[in-house]
């Protein structure tokens, strides 16, 4: 069993369809997405129009769940300009997701970590900014008899793959489409993944356990920016084109 596995799109349709391109080499038996699907800055609608037609395992993401039950008046920025673009179709399609999935015997997919789609599962925010969970505070997180070999999971936008003490395989792709962002939840931090390319990962079983590859795809980040600054944002055209948070 082989399994591209991708998150965190948020509507930049430059980078999606350059890591469809290199998933289309790479052989797999299904691609999995693991969520935040739309909202961003770049094409949230012609994104939407592009991964509906076709036949992934889609799981939703915080921002999916932001769109369907907030009220508008309360959105970010990112979400308001997908529901902008979004038909009526698009939203019933993201209804319809689930939160998580099992794509494969041993794997769970989700988007933030089991218990919440907002929770960082790898990473730890404090006062003095985002750090590397510490083991028992990724233990907490997973809470106990989590019957899998591999737990998916995106979110941060931070690739990582690391074997826990009970000998599950946590990975997280990283990015397709947004490689940094700043947040103020529960503190202002930034996350950040040095490079403008696009991410996401390939897992294959091999014998009793998987193996992990993480993969950078290069594509026209420049075309993607000019997008996102047409729509008024400047701050995503410069992570799109770093890798970094604009300061």
């Amino acid at each position: 069993m082989k399994l591209a596995v991708i998150s965190d799109v948020h509507g930049n349709l430059p980078a999606f369809e350059a890591v469809l391109t290199d998933i289309d080499k790479q052989h797999v038996d299904l691609v999995v997405n693991l969520g935040d699907l739309f909202s961003g800055g770049v094409a949230p609608g012609r994104t939407a129009d592009r991964m509906i037609a076709l036949s992934h395992l889609v799981i939703r993401g915080n921002h999916e769940r932001q769109l369907l039950e907030s009220p508008p008046g309360s959105l970010s920025l990112s979400d308001r300009l997908a529901l902008s673009q979004l038909s009526q179709e698009h939203l019933s399609w993201m209804a319809g997701l689930p939160n998580s999935a099992e794509p494969a015997e041993g794997v769970l997919a989700v988007h933030g970590s089991p218990r919440s789609d907002t929770e960082y599962l790898l990473e730890t925010v404090e006062p003095a900014g985002a750090r590397r969970a510490s083991s028992d505070e990724i233990a907490e997180r997973l809470g106990s008899n989590l019957p899998t070999q591999v737990l998916l999971c995106g979110h941060t936008h931070l690739a990582r793959v690391l074997k826990v003490q009970s000998g599950m395989m946590i990975v997280n792709p990283g990015s397709v489409g947004w490689p940094a962002y700043s947040d103020h939840a529960p503190y202002p931090h930034v996350m950040e993944s040095g490079s403008p390319h696009a991410r996401y990962a390939i897992i294959e079983r091999c014998g009793q356990s998987w193996d992990v590859t993480l993969r950078l795809v290069a594509y026209d980040w420049d075309a993607a920016a000019q997008i996102a600054l047409a729509n008024g944002r400047l701050d995503v055209a410069a992570s799109l084109t770093t890798g970094l948070v604009r300061r």
